[in-house]
């Protein structure tokens, strides 16, 4: 039984060099943990987790981490298992079923028994477990036969179960900063556990790395792992050629290049500079080509952004912008589209996401343009910031509390709903603007004649009509 799950932390040690380059630069201590610096304050939650002389009775019956893929997860819960002293169990929701908890809740209660020792159950991707999986876990939770210490890349608010929840406390890991993610591939570079100089980093390279892993740390550490691989192997294949002869002659050291990165692990290098000009051109041109209608050329930037490694999240961003700064009310549901397709990138991630945010652009570049929304609220925030406006109307005011009827608040005010269509004519906008127009109160709002506005510019013109007369 202790076989097939308790983790021996001694042994990893042992046998570092046999283990993956993201397993070897695991974090030994808290200070080595890349980003995170919100988790990590004096006397915070983790870092109290993570001492040796934590007692467990005083916190909550599970911690749950929340975050996106290679940010840190399951290294917090090595830390906290091996700081404690305590033994370490781990499951994976993804192959483990309620016979598996059950085998490890047991093992528990006979190493509390026999041994004295408290047991963390480290169960990974949480929210793959059924209702009926993560109920099982409530008793031995509730009495402290094992600490559960649960990932999720999921919203653990919606998909950890109401009980389980409650006992838990919910520790957010956000994704790595560019910065952090740079230092962190050049530290495996130099680190003696990592690559101990064996290899150099060509121009570029780390920025290509940092793009394609997209915060994922696991996924950064791999890709490097790889091509370093690939030129080191090099190197051996021509030793062997000369059998040995170079053996004590100063050699360059193998140097990674982009070319040999996107040989390696199959990612091409777009000439698409993350924190460059090349970055804004491309956005800016996947911006304009949507406002344009150009559906063929909008397609085309995303996928460059799409192929240089992007954040998705970004580009979802920018589709949402373009929904309402280009389209507004001339097509609303374009709106609803991309607010969906951004909802959706964040719950399934990529390469799926590339079919979700093509679907948002095409709507985006076929649906009718108007920025007649983008001119209204620039023209009203320009007013506001002039000084313009005055006082709220007395009828308008705040009416409910006591006194409020004496200084004349809201006892004028009609209620629309008394009124045939809901509609009445009574001063809305204050003094300065209610007669800013030649007299009339200030428009803001111009309809186009393209999609859904034409409808709204026919009512607009007669719903003036009612409020203007008085």
């Amino acid at each position: 039984m202790e076989d097939l799950f308790e983790t021996s932390f001694e042994e990893t040690e042992q046998e570092q060099h046999h283990l993956p380059l993201a397993v070897r630069m695991r974090p030994q201590n808290l200070d080595e943990l890349a980003g995170q610096k919100h988790l990590l304050t004096p006397g915070s939650p983790l870092r109290r987790l993570v001492s040796k002389d934590v007692d467990f009775r005083a916190l909550p019956g599970s911690i749950v981490l929340w975050g996106p893929a290679g940010t840190g997860k399951t290294t917090i819960a090595y830390l906290i298992a091996k700081n404690s002293g305590r033994k370490f169990v781990e499951l994976s929701a993804v192959s483990a079923g309620v016979k598996d908890v059950r085998r490890v809740i047991e093992q528990a209660k006979i190493n509390l028994v026999r041994e004295d020792k408290e047991t963390i159950l480290f169960i990974d991707e949480i929210h793959r477990f059924s209702k009926s999986q993560q109920d099982a876990l409530l008793p031995s939770v509730e009495n402290r036969t094992v600490i559960l210490v649960a990932a999720t890349t999921e919203n653990p608010y919606f998909s950890v179960i109401g009980p389980l929840l409650s006992r838990s406390l919910v520790l957010t890991l956000q994704s790595l900063s560019v910065d952090d993610m740079r230092k962190l591939i050049e530290r495996a570079v130099k680190d003696p556990r990592g690559l101990n100089n064996s290899v150099k980093l060509g121009k570029g390279v780390v920025d290509q790395i940092v793009r394609t892993s997209m915060g994922d740390v696991r996924k950064a550490l791999t890709v490097l792992e790889a091509s370093a691989g690939s030129v080191l192997g090099e190197v051996n294949k021509a030793n062997t050629k000369t059998n040995g002869k170079n053996k004590g002659k100063t050699q360059k050291k193998p140097e990674i290049t982009v070319e040999i990165l996107e040989q390696t692990v199959n990612i091409a290098a777009v000439k698409y500079d993350q924190n460059g000009d090349q970055h804004y051109d491309v956005a800016s041109a996947f911006i304009k080509s949507l406002r344009g209608s150009d559906v063929d050329a909008a397609l085309h930037y995303l996928a460059r952004m799409i192929v240089a490694g992007e954040d998705p999240r970004f580009i979802a961003r920018r589709i949402m912008i373009a929904a309402s700064e280009e389209i507004g009310m001339a097509d609303p549901s374009a709106l609803w589209t991309a607010v969906a397709a951004a909802q959706a990138v964040e719950k399934i991630g990529m390469p799926e996401s590339q079919l979700i945010l093509a679907e948002a652009v095409t709507h985006i570049c076929l649906a009718p343009k108007s920025n007649a929304v983008t001119i209204a609220i620039g023209e009203a925030l320009a007013d506001v910031r002039a000084g313009l406006g005055g006082p709220v109307p007395a009828h308008l005011r705040d009416a409910h509390y006591s006194g409020a009827k004496k200084l004349g608040h809201g006892t004028e005010y009609k209620y629309a709903h008394d009124f045939p269509g809901e509609v009445v004519g009574q001063q809305y906008l204050p003094d300065d603007l209610d007669k800013a127009n030649k007299g009339k109160p200030k428009e803001y709002y111009h309809p186009s004649e393209h999609g859904r506005e034409k409808q709204y510019s026919e009512s607009l013109k007669k719903l003036r009509e009612i409020l203007r007369d008085r």
